[in-house]
């Protein structure tokens, strides 16, 4: 019988609301399960990707987390582990470092057996470059009973999926028994083609969709697979303050349902729908703060009427002008799918930055050239995100929608890239610019030289 943690997405470094606090939660709760897995004297902790918030993680994320993977190996508790779409870098990946320093080991296509299980990494690959994956494993080892694949990505039959699971399965050379996989930050587990299939869940919330409690899976192999939960203790507390507010009521009812809960130190979520009048977030944020929030954000999901919008402004029409200014530009086709995840509604203001540099990323990966100008491009043939805005016409708008394929690459890579964000983070309240500074408490594989 062999036993593992499987866990992921744990995003050391990710300093969430912009505070040390959060920062430091995403690294103890990564320690917690390092501490359950030596207590419980698991064979193997495997991790499923996005160990780290960012591919540039800061130096004291970086120490800390060689501390953790350190008292595992003192343990004698190997540590797996795949690259996710956070963390990935071009070359070099971090895991491998930590596998040079003899703390981790990087899966791949060939096995690396853990008492009866042969355990497998397919690291996370962009929807663009996976139609011509390989899945080419080597063959499972006489020594294993059991084969695992872990990977990271949006997989089916699991919400925000674009990775077929069958395809995988079928196409694999090797006939795995289980799945275990990251990136989708919420935990389940599914039968697919008689292979298991599960997430194990962050290990901290990192949006405040998560309202569930943060765990991993304990993986046990023995005559059949036996997956099972396990919650984290410790983990920060958020308090989730949902308001439905009536006809005539304001503030004072959102302020009265805050006082109901004990706040000290939590990270606190109110949600006001229904009808009432509007209300200052700030009033509110500022009682949880006073009654000892770590954090307070307000998302106020009413779409109230303007009730002083009697003002009436004639403008030329700034959507035609924006059309018309695009298609001159002569931008590259990686281009416009950059100006269209500026203009995304669904992608959060706080978010855009940080999904337009992965974005970028990507594609220069994918091609040098990618943003190269297409000036020779006649003009009428460029559909922009602005033929689809009010006032579009119907033609292009129509033709866009059509297009849709063309560009799903690019914004819904995005948007299921950052899943484990993006989606959830729609009930966030704006926040604080999270972006660090490029130069401000990072390292590189040379400080490690």
């Amino acid at each position: 019988m062999t036993r593992v943690i499987h866990t992921g997405d744990t995003h050391i470094g990710y300093q969430q609301y912009n505070t040390p606090e959060r920062r430091r939660d995403f690294l103890e709760a990564f320690d917690s399960v390092a501490t359950d897995a030596i207590e419980d004297d698991v064979d193997a902790v495997i991790h499923a990707g996005d160990l780290f918030h960012d591919r540039r993680p800061g130096l004291i994320d970086l120490q800390g987390t060689v501390e953790v993977l350190r008292r595992l190996a003192d343990a004698e508790v190997p540590f797996l582990a795949v690259v996710g779409n956070h963390e990935g870098k071009r070359d070099a990946q971090w895991l491998d470092l930590f596998a040079d320093l003899g703390l981790a080991t990087r899966l791949g296509p060939s096995p690396i057996v853990v008492d009866d299980v042969a355990f497998y990494g397919l690291d996370f690959v962009p929807r663009s470059r996976r139609e011509d994956l390989a899945y080419d494993f080597d063959s499972i080892p006489d020594s294993a009973e059991h084969a695992a694949l872990v990977s990271h990505g949006l997989f089916e039959p699991f919400a925000h999926a674009d990775w077929d699971t069958e395809t995988v399965l079928e196409e694999a050379s090797v006939d795995f028994d289980a799945m275990l996989l990251g990136d989708n930050h919420a935990a389940d587990t599914a039968e697919v083609a008689d292979t298991w299939v599960t997430y194990c869940g962050s290990t901290e919330r990192a949006s405040a969709s998560e309202r569930e409690d943060r765990g991993y899976n304990l993986v046990t192999f023995d005559s059949d697979v036996a997956i099972s939960r396990r919650s984290i203790p410790g983990t920060r507390e958020f308090v989730f303050v949902d308001v439905d507010l009536a006809e005539g009521e304001g503030v004072d009812r959102v302020q009265e349902r805050v006082r109901e809960y004990d706040l000290e130190d939590a990270v606190v979520i109110v949600t006001v729908e229904g009808e009432g009048r509007p209300i200052a977030p700030a009033a509110v944020e500022e009682l949880a703060l006073e009654r000892g929030a770590l954090v307070a954000r307000v998302n106020d999901r009413r779409e109230l009427a303007d009730e002083d919008a009697e003002i009436s402004v004639s403008f030329a029409d700034p959507d035609a002008a924006v059309r018309e200014r695009v298609r001159e530009l002569g931008l590259s086709d990686a281009a416009l799918e950059i100006d269209q995840t500026v203009r995304d509604d669904d992608v959060v203001d706080a978010n855009v930055r940080e999904s337009t540099r992965r974005r970028v990323e990507e594609l220069l990966e994918s091609d040098d050239s990618a943003f190269a100008p297409a000036p020779e491009r006649d003009p009428a043939d460029v559909q922009t995100v602005a033929d689809a805005l009010p006032g579009g016409d119907d033609t292009t708008a129509e033709a866009l929608e059509e297009g849709d394929a063309a560009l799903e690459g690019g914004n819904a890579a995005l948007e299921e890239n950052d899943s484990d964000e993006t989606a959830a983070v729609t009930e966030v309240a704006p926040e604080a610019d999270e972006t660090e500074p490029d130069d401000a408490d990072t390292t590189s594989l040379g400080d490690f030289a």
